[in-house]
């Protein structure tokens, strides 16, 4: 389980102990908070963790019976002060050690796109050199550069969907360059060319990124910038953070 989700349901867990503690007795809605409350730290931590097992030790009840029902409630809100405690620090616990696995995956496929667009040049440069001088395909426009990452994408991701319909965005609305739907990432591919400045590059990847975030399938927008001759500095944008690459 993601860990900010897991902090997110242990404090909601933490946040009901006050108005249990008010009631000072075993009631219907304690019964349901604590086995909810039990599932959440096995499902976090694992079914046989120390932190299952520190919880379900919590002493809620007296154990020999029949007893004063002033001590049963003394009893009672102890436990429930002592599973305050254990709730804090396994929520302290969660933000320093739980790994987001979510994100994990994320950046694997991030750090592939990322490869991908670094070799980009090295791959145009080396087709270009076909034995005998055989045809090859050129580097020329836009449409080169779609072309070609759609075959070197097809290495890594089965689901590629080109030409998608995005959002519309300050009236209009157009497709993007490559959609790929399981791992939620949208791929925008540009070609520099006499008389594109930086700064026209730069609102062009403005404008993607608003129309971008506003895509159902759109978790992160990767724009790639190819450009061989150096004519502008940014040539690869993550959604909202800019990253200059090495090289075209």
């Amino acid at each position: 389980m993601a860990s900010l989700k897991s902090i997110a349901i242990l404090s909601a867990q933490r946040s009901v102990i006050d108005k249990l503690k008010s009631e000072n007795i075993q009631t219907p809605a304690f019964i349901t908070w604590r086995r909810d409350t039990e599932v959440a730290i096995e499902k976090i931590f694992g079914e046989s963790s120390k932190q299952v097992r520190i919880f379900t030790d919590i002493k809620f009840y007296p154990d020999v019976h029949p007893t004063s029902p002033k001590l049963k409630a003394e009893i009672f809100v102890n436990g429930l002060v002592m599973a305050e405690a254990i709730l804090s620090s396994l929520i302290r616990e969660a933000e320093v050690y739980l790994v987001d696995s979510d994100n994990i995956e994320k950046a694997s496929i991030l750090n592939i796109i990322e490869g991908i667009c670094l070799k980009f040049h090295r791959v145009a440069q080396q087709i270009s050199q076909r034995h005998g001088g055989r045809s090859t395909i050129l580097i020329e426009d836009e449409y080169d550069v779609q072309d070609m990452m759609h075959a070197i994408l097809r290495l890594h991701f089965d689901d590629i969907r080109p030409e998608e319909w995005a959002p519309s965005y300050a009236g209009g609305s157009s497709r993007m360059d490559f959609l790929l739907k399981d791992e939620r990432v949208v791929i925008e591919t540009k070609k520099t060319r006499r008389g594109l400045t930086s700064k026209t590059v730069g609102e062009e990847l403005l404008i993607d990124i608003a129309r971008y975030d506003r895509h159902p399938d759109c978790d992160f927008l990767v724009c790639f910038v190819y450009d061989p001759e150096g004519r502008v500095k940014i040539r690869l944008a993550y959604k909202g953070i800019w990253k200059p690459t090495r090289e075209g």
